[in-house]
């Protein structure tokens, strides 16, 4: 097996780094709301930030892993980090977007966790993904990855807020808030952006090893 670069050996201990600083910050926000008795673990889990901000904890520990003894990434974990990428962008989209102003009337807790998880893990995980180097061209194939986590979540979520209209983790999918042609038109607005990434981060991948 051909000797791993330097190049790749640094990026796997940034990975590493990373994955463990997200891992860190959640558990620091998470002992901030068990501290001021405002964790409800049904709650904080159902939040499409936090999951994916889990998915970026193994992702990024894994890759960190594989960057170290490997050359070149798996298509099926590229496939994967693919799908992190599409996520980490729409996350700090809708966040900086729909959220960031939205008065919240619960527990307001430490703030510099939002920020870590809403604007700078995206920015890396971007950037990891355009200058990284060990990544495999991915087949066209993959395009179908990402859609299969958000289509759970958001059933789970539709599901679980018709039995408990409150706990709609946002109000943008909140049919008694936004309207069922809202929430609607955001799930179809979402599914394309998040497919229209994915096919970008493809497109891009293809360029690279060309």
């Amino acid at each position: 097996m051909k000797k791993v670069q330097s190049g790749r050996r640094a990026l796997g201990l940034i990975r590493l780094a990373v994955g463990l600083f997200v891992l860190v910050t959640i558990s620091i926000q998470i002992a901030d709301r068990v501290l001021n008795n405002a964790f409800d673990p049904t709650e904080y889990f159902s939040y499409f930030t936090i999951q994916s901000g889990l998915i970026n904890i193994v992702v990024l520990l894994v890759g960190g892993a594989m960057a170290l003894r490997y050359r070149y990434d798996t298509v099926l974990y590229t496939s994967i980090r693919m799908s992190t990428v599409a996520y980490a962008i729409v996350t700090a989209g809708v966040y900086n977007l729909l959220l960031r102003n939205v008065p919240y009337e619960g527990f307001q807790g430490l703030q510099w966790p939002n920020e870590v998880l809403h604007v700078w893990v995206p920015i890396f995980i971007a950037l990891d993904w355009l200058i990284s180097p060990g990544r495999p061209a991915l087949p066209w194939a993959a395009l179908g990855v990402p859609v299969v986590y958000p289509v759970l979540w958001l059933a789970f979520t539709l599901v679980r807020g018709g039995f408990a209209p409150t706990t709609y983790p946002y109000p943008f999918i909140d049919p008694a808030t936004a309207g069922w042609g809202s929430v609607v038109a955001y799930i179809l607005g979402l599914t394309v952006f998040i497919l229209g990434i994915a096919a970008l981060c493809i497109a891009y991948s293809r360029r690279r090893i060309r």
